[in-house]
């Protein structure tokens, strides 16, 4: 089909939040929804593209993979079934294959009753906003192009081979014989879900001694919530003690986060073990542009480590999605988010969970020292992080009230506002999927964290009215 981009107004909804649509399965996330999402997407690749789709362990998942089966056939698209797998494997076997797109059916960190679809682009990357806008448009005005009867003569067809063809690709990228020869032991936490299936194959093929919590695959996510924090990750803090292990690997429900376990068993944010991945890869690879790309929700210790060996850390709005298309539009080290998401170009820009844990177990192997060792050298901040119930117009009056209380400090205002000083930085921005004012601090000071939490909670009332 033609693909014609309107500015949104053009036509009524919204469907796509922050990394594809999301919803309570079954209500807010229908069948219904999802037959006629899966039409609209059908419509926008057209007729005999090649679509590949997935899912994870969720409940609903594959009711859901069903109904937008469903929907792409009428349209007269080749459907192929990748079965489970993680958002990664489906996207990088998408690109490398050659298929038109993808879908993926997945509500990624969300609570266990969430489901969500998310549509991959040919080049194995979640679709552009304009594009978004044009399958959002062809959703609420139902300009779908279906096909005579005559062109549905395509079947489902099975396509069991992405999980082998996605481990053997991050197998490429490091040096197996000096990973075996190290002996590394490591806890896997694969919350439950699809991670469990891809992340202990890598680390079997590297030689390690590989331990697995909430490692069976359960809709219900029932060893932890599908977000790891350091809240959820109490069991695994415990047996990374226990087991005296290397270090522990903990996913999201689809598995394209990595939040790490260290060996003294403290919970390191995104942001910390992609600083540490940076500078590694900033060293190794000198050919690859000076520069990295993340989310102005990451801690400013990225600029204290990275700018004095020359690399730039370029500030984005948050979402896997831009930081993607930024890197690959502009070149790059490496792409992150704090919550865990790291991107590696030399395999796929996407956020990676099984990736993450090849290039750490590479990094160690060289490194020849323990992981707590580098985070230890990485500047020390006290974090804070919250969130204020609100709407999204009250909560930009916030973000507008916070940058003129901040005036004369460094400020970041691409997504809320971000102020940076020697002693601190702070985080005020509206949530992107829900009603919601998201805090974030860090300061070199418990005290002085508390002081900037107090004093934006104040300014948060004021415009509330209390």
């Amino acid at each position: 089909m033609k693909k014609s981009f309107r500015k949104r107004g053009d036509y009524m909804g919204k469907l796509f939040g922050t990394d594809g649509v999301r919803g309570i399965v079954n209500e807010e996330l229908s069948p219904e929804l999802a037959l006629r999402l899966g039409m609209a997407i059908g419509t926008f690749f057209g007729k005999g593209s090649r679509i590949l789709v997935g899912r994870d362990i969720r409940a609903g998942g594959e009711m859901l993979k069903s109904a937008v089966v469903a929907g792409l056939m009428a349209c007269g698209v080749k459907v192929y079934d990748a079965g489970l797998t993680p958002t990664p494997a489906l996207q990088y076997v998408v690109k490398a294959d050659g298929f038109d797109g993808g879908v993926m059916i997945t509500a990624s960190h969300n609570p266990p009753e969430y489901n969500g679809i998310k549509v991959i682009d040919a080049d194995g990357i979640e679709l552009q906003r304009d594009k978004e806008e044009v399958v959002e448009e062809l959703y609420f005005t139902t300009r779908f192009k279906r096909v005579s009867w005559r062109s549905l003569v395509y079947s489902l067809e099975k396509y069991p081979y992405v999980n082998e063809k996605y481990v053997k690709a991050v197998l490429s990228h490091v040096d197996k014989e000096l990973i075996r020869n190290r002996g590394f032991r490591v806890l896997i936490d694969p919350a439950n879900s699809v991670g469990s299936i891809t992340s202990p194959w890598v680390a079997r093929e590297l030689g390690v001694k590989a331990y697995t919590i909430n490692g069976d695959l359960d809709p219900t996510f029932s060893g932890r919530p599908p977000e790891p924090t350091v809240e959820t990750l109490r069991d695994t803090v415990k047996t990374v003690k226990a087991l005296s292990v290397d270090f522990a690997i903990a996913h999201d429900g689809d598995a394209d986060r990595a939040i790490i376990v260290d060996d003294k068993g403290r919970v390191q944010w995104g942001d910390r073990t992609a600083a540490i991945l940076a500078k590694y890869l900033a060293l190794k690879h000198k050919d690859l542009p000076r520069r990295v790309f993340t989310a102005v929700s990451s801690s400013t210790l990225i600029e204290d480590v990275l700018k004095p060996i020359g690399v730039e850390v370029v500030w984005l709005k948050v979402g896997s999605i831009g930081i993607s298309r930024e890197l690959v539009k502009h070149g790059g080290i490496c792409g992150f988010e704090e919550n865990g998401g790291f991107m590696y170009p030399l395999h796929h820009p996407v956020r990676d969970g099984a990736m993450t844990l090849a290039l750490l177990l590479q990094l160690l192997a060289e490194e020849k020292r323990r992981l707590s060792e580098l985070y230890d050298e990485l500047p020390q901040y006290y974090t804070i992080k919250t969130k204020i119930p609100m709407s999204r117009d009250i909560a930009w009056k916030v973000v507008d009230r916070v940058k003129e209380a901040y005036k004369n400090y460094r400020q970041i205002t691409i997504d809320g506002v971000k102020v940076i000083t020697d002693d601190f930085w702070l985080l005020v921005r509206p949530s992107g999927t829900e009603p919601l004012l998201r805090i974030m601090i860090e300061a070199k000071a418990r005290d002085k964290a508390e002081e900037l939490l107090k004093d934006i909670k104040g300014l948060a009332e004021e415009v509330l009215g209390k």
